[in-house]
């Protein structure tokens, strides 16, 4: 049973007015409907694994290029989440139980889409003892042993801020660590009811600091709840202290009448501008505009990093 998303996130965010539900979007957030034939292909294969993709579950903009381009992120633990984000289209409520078959049936699901990077996400889970960290462990073993070539990104909750539920994850040398403080701290009463800003920087430092050079860390934020420009970059100058490499920044997009409403949509421009004053603080990748998801190419991140030290290291 799942309870109601009545006004997940509170009744309002800051900012001078808000963007109407039906309001049309500006044409930089327009994107083909998805339908074509690898798309098809996946979908089907996913439903016949009983899989959850966050592709899916959150409607994703991306969705149809990603899925043609053979990638996507699989949503493990269900797809009931134990918070209620004013912001997320996954259901909230108490879960029911686990597949422990589960993390095989994804590691045999990025076999078979031939997947050179794979991206692992999941609900939070308050309700159990670890909080999930298990689910992600059996998951990056199986792919190892599964599909040795793939590197494997995780983006995980933040666990509570427990260090033992982290240090199993990172145990496993995952290539990418991943954990979305979503908005900038100001909004984080409004639009994370049940986390905290500083617990999430702090997850993402003991991340690097457990997993080292061997770990690629990584975050993302959106923009849209009435954020400002230099709030922004205040925010990324934070991770910056806190180890974090890799940054996303997208547009919010509000899924329902029930969520968050758009304070405003923010212009490429701006994002550029927010990609530059990224890379200025020491990010080694950055991915900043509207359609711009945590998952959106996140094989080029990966490798632009890995140039990047290359590079350096010569």
């Amino acid at each position: 049973m799942t309870r109601s998303r009545s006004k997940p996130g509170g009744n309002s965010v800051d900012g001078d007015g808000k963007v109407g539900f039906r309001e049309r979007k500006p044409p930089w957030l327009k994107v083909p409907a998805p339908g074509g034939p690898r798309y098809r292909e996946l979908t089907e294969m996913i439903a016949e694994q009983n899989l959850n993709t966050v592709c899916r579950e959150a409607n994703c903009p991306n969705v149809g290029e990603c899925w043609e381009r053979g990638t996507a992120t699989f949503m493990i633990l269900g797809d009931v989440c134990t918070r209620r984000c004013g912001f997320c289209n996954v259901q909230t409520g108490k879960p029911t139980w686990n597949d422990p078959l589960e993390p095989l049936r994804v590691a045999n699901s990025v076999k078979r889409m031939g997947l050179s990077h794979a991206v692992v996400t999941s609900v939070d889970r308050d309700d159990l003892p670890d909080y999930g960290a298990s689910a992600f462990v059996g998951v990056i073993r199986s792919i190892r042993k599964l599909a040795p070539a793939c590197k494997v990104e995780v983006l995980t909750p933040d666990f509570r801020g427990q260090e033992m539920p982290l240090a199993k994850v990172i145990h496993e040398r995952p290539d990418v660590f991943n954990h979305n403080v979503e908005t900038v701290p100001r909004l984080y009463p409004i639009a994370r009811r049940g986390s905290d800003f500083l617990r999430s920087a702090r997850v993402l430092r003991m991340a690097k600091e457990m997993g080292g050079e061997e770990v690629v860390t990584k975050s993302g934020l959106m923009v849209g709840l009435g954020e400002e420009f230099d709030e922004m970059i205040e925010t990324f100058a934070i991770l910056r202290e806190h180890r974090v490499e890799v940054l996303t920044v997208g547009q919010y997009l509000r899924p329902t009448e029930n969520h968050l409403p758009v304070v405003r949509y923010w212009h490429p421009d701006e994002f550029a501008a927010l990609e530059k004053a990224a890379y200025e603080l020491g990010f080694e990748s950055v991915a900043s505009g509207p359609l711009v998801r945590s998952s959106y190419h996140a094989d080029e991140s990966a490798r632009e990093v890995a140039e990047r030290r290359a590079a350096a290291a010569v």
